[in-house]
C-alpha cells in the first residue's frame, strides 16, 4: 500500500473533524497544523449551549433559499476556521496551516468548490495563518497563500489599498 502524503494527510483528518458539525447544508473540517503537530480542531455549528440545526431540523437560510456564501449572518453556526483558530494559541497559529474540507449534508459529498468566507478570511489574517489548504476531491486540493489576499482589500473602493 502507498503511503498517503502529508497534505492529503491532515485534509483527511479535516474530513473526519467534519464529521461532528451539526449543520443541514454543508459539513465543514478545519485542523491547524504547525511543524507537522496539529494544534487544533474545529467544525461547523451552532455555539455552545444554543439549539443546533440538526437537532432543529431547519435552517434559516435554506428556508429564505439564500445561496451558499451569502447572508452569514443569518446562520446560526460557528464556522470550522473560527473554532479551530479560537482554540488555540496566538502564538500556536503564527505560522501555521489550516486544513479544509467539506461534505455537502445531505448527500455525504465532496464538495471541492469551497473557500473561506471574508470574515473567516480576516480571522486566518489576523491570526497570523500563512496557509489555507482546501480538499477539492478525495486526491485533489488547492493551497491558498494567505499573503495573497492582504493585496486585496475587498471593502476599498476599487479593490485596492
Amino acid at each position: 500500500m502507498a503511503r498517503r502524503d502529508k497534505i492529503n494527510y491532515y485534509l483527511d483528518i479535516a474530513e473526519t473533524v467534519l464529521e461532528r458539525s451539526t449543520c443541514i447544508r454543508r459539513n465543514f473540517g478545519a485542523i491547524v497544523v504547525k511543524n507537522d503537530e496539529i494544534i487544533s480542531t474545529g467544525y461547523n455549528g451552532a455555539p455552545r449551549g444554543r439549539i443546533n440545526c440538526s437537532d432543529s431540523g431547519s435552517c434559516a437560510r435554506d428556508e429564505m433559499n439564500i445561496p451558499k456564501g451569502q447572508r452569514y449572518e443569518l446562520c446560526r453556526s460557528v464556522h470550522a476556521e473560527q473554532n479551530a483558530i479560537i482554540s488555540a494559541s496566538r502564538a500556536d497559529l503564527m505560522g501555521s496551516d489550516i486544513y479544509l474540507a467539506c461534505h455537502d449534508a445531505k448527500t455525504g459529498e465532496i464538495d471541492g468548490d469551497i473557500e473561506p468566507c471574508l470574515m473567516c478570511k480576516r480571522f486566518i489574517i489576523n491570526a497570523g495563518i500563512k496557509r489555507v489548504i482546501v480538499r477539492n476531491t478525495h486526491d485533489d486540493y488547492t493551497i491558498i497563500n494567505v499573503s495573497d489576499w492582504l493585496a486585496v482589500d475587498e471593502f476599498a473602493p476599487n479593490g485596492s489599498y
